[in-house]
């Protein structure tokens, strides 16, 4: 592991080789990582936005790009910005909670991501990028980490919270968003009020920081 005074290259390397996963899985969990680690992350110096996600998906896995995917899709769709903007680094960095692929579970549905890879890499990762002036909170791991008490009892309490958590005085500002997978399709419909009063807002800040 390095720290932030080592430099945004030196981080990125070590990210890219990190195979605790592999060499020293968690005790106790029973759980291997079903493929070699391709750790997904994108650090930036110079973008104020964050986006905080769960892990890796398989297709995100193949590709090495994160959000490769629906659920990219309908994030960028949330976010209002095209492909060649959401992957511009020097408008957006992408900090997963867990940096590799975890894994399916019995019911084919995408394991939490692993343990290990919080406690070793996110603060480092945050300290390289001071700069950060909004983090997208997406689901409900990075709302624990995020949010710590703040966090309610589920991600739609917590969502349900936006305001005030949007609005509390921090830095960098947070934003708490349901996890966009095509699996949450119910939950929008259930929870109009998300696309009529979190979105316009989402877009708006997007669209000042990002430009």
């Amino acid at each position: 592991m390095v720290d932030a005074t080592d430099g945004l290259e030196a981080m990125r390397a070590a990210i890219g080789r990190c195979r605790v996963c592999r060499d020293e899985p968690l005790r106790g969990t029973g759980h291997q990582l079903p493929h070699e680690p391709r750790p997904v992350a994108v650090i930036s110096t110079k973008a104020r936005i964050l986006i905080a996600g769960q892990a890796p998906g398989l297709k995100v896995h193949e590709s090495g790009i994160p959000f490769n995917d629906a659920s990219g899709d309908r994030l960028r769709e949330w976010l209002q910005v095209d492909r060649d903007t959401f992957y511009d680094r020097d408008r957006f960095a992408i900090v997963p909670m867990g940096f590799c692929f975890p894994g399916y579970d019995a019911k084919g549905s995408d394991l939490p991501p692993r343990r290990e890879c919080a406690p070793l890499w996110r603060l480092p990762a945050l300290a390289a990028m001071p700069q950060i002036e909004l983090v997208l909170v997406i689901g409900q791991y990075a709302q624990a980490w995020h949010l710590r008490n703040e966090r309610r009892g589920s991600v739609t309490e917590t969502v349900l919270m936006w305001r005030e958590i949007l609005f509390a005085n921090r830095s960098p500002a947070i934003l708490p968003l349901p996890h966009p997978s095509w699996r949450n399709s119910g939950w929008i419909r259930r929870n109009p009020w998300f696309e009529e009063e979190l979105l316009p807002v989402l877009r708006t800040r997007v669209t000042m920081l990002s430009g």
